[in-house]
Formats: C-alpha cells, structure tokens, sequence
C-alpha cells in the first residue's frame, strides 16, 4: 500500500500507456486547498511569494476563511451563549468551524513539504497555528456550552507470559493469601 504522499507522484509520473490514476478525495482536497493559499497569497498587496509565507500569513488566510463559515458562534454578550441548541436565531457571527479549520492545516502542512518547502521553515507547523487553533476550539466549546475534553490516548498493549490473551491475565484472577 502507497503513502498519500507516493499516489500524490504517481499521479504525475503516470505514462500515457496507463489509465490515469484517480487522485483520492484526500489528495483531491489538498491540492484545492494548496492552490487556494496560493490565489490568496498572489491577491495580497503587495503579492507575497510562497517563499515569504509566514505563519502570519497563514494566520491572516484562516481569519479571511471565517466569512465563509456556517458555524454560529455565540459572542458572550448573546442571550444564547453557552446553549448548544438556542431556541431562536440571533445576529451572532456565521465562522469556520474548528475540525474545518484543523483539517484544512493538516492537508496544507502536508502540500507544503510536498512542494519543494522544508519542515524546519513550515509556516503551517508554526507554534502560532497550534495556538490560534486551540484557542478557536476553546472558544467555540465555550460558545456552544460543549466543554471540550481532550481524548486520552491509549496505552499499547503488551503480550504477557508468553502470548497468553489478555483475559487471562488480568489482575482479578490472582489471589494473595
């Protein structure tokens, strides 16, 4: 099986002999959103050439995304701040959602290494985007009344004794007399 990163040269290394190779939804969705950085850079005044980007550009791209979003979010002077479902509709702002936004970095981080960028001089691996995006998660959950709660991650499990399944050696079937 291919990495995304090795379908994504396939793609463009694929001989006239072969039937092009569909580029998954990912790959897809990726280069949209590598041009569309890209057409945002150039419309800047002055332009700005990949090679400047800085993580404040990339900045300034998500905050330019939110007056695209479809997600209500609740200033906290709203009546509804704080509700997950507010019974009326009120003239707080429409903003990108975080998962959006989070996804969106991911895929752009990926394009930019693929693209000649190295992983030192990332503009979408910037301590800055991480913070930007955990205080918009922040924000939304608290606007919504839905406490975000981090996913504790799982701990490997290890064989023990000699490839015995893990029921049989829990630690309630031992008995200290």
């Amino acid at each position: 099986m291919s990495s995304p990163r090795e379908r994504g040269k396939n793609l463009m290394e694929s001989s006239g002999s072969e039937p092009p190779v569909t580029p998954s939804r990912y790959e897809s969705q990726k280069r949209r959103d590598w041009n569309t950085f890209g057409q945002y850079l150039k419309n800047q005044r002055p332009p700005v050439p990949m090679s400047h980007c800085s993580c404040n550009h990339v900045l300034d791209f998500l905050r330019y995304l939110d007056q695209f979003g479809k997600t209500k979010v609740h200033v906290p002077g709203c009546m509804f701040y704080g509700q997950p479902e507010p019974p009326a509709p009120c003239t707080c702002p429409l903003r990108q959602a975080w998962g959006s936004l989070d996804a969106l970095i991911g895929r752009l981080r990926a394009a930019y290494e693929e693209n000649g960028g190295s992983p030192e001089a990332n503009p979408f691996a910037s301590g800055a985007i991480r913070v930007y995006l955990r205080e918009v998660r922040e924000c939304q959950a608290k606007a919504r009344g839905i406490p975000y709660k981090k996913k504790k991650k799982k701990k490997p499990t290890t064989e023990m004794g000699g490839g015995r399944d893990d029921s049989s050696s829990s630690s309630s079937s031992f008995s200290f007399s």
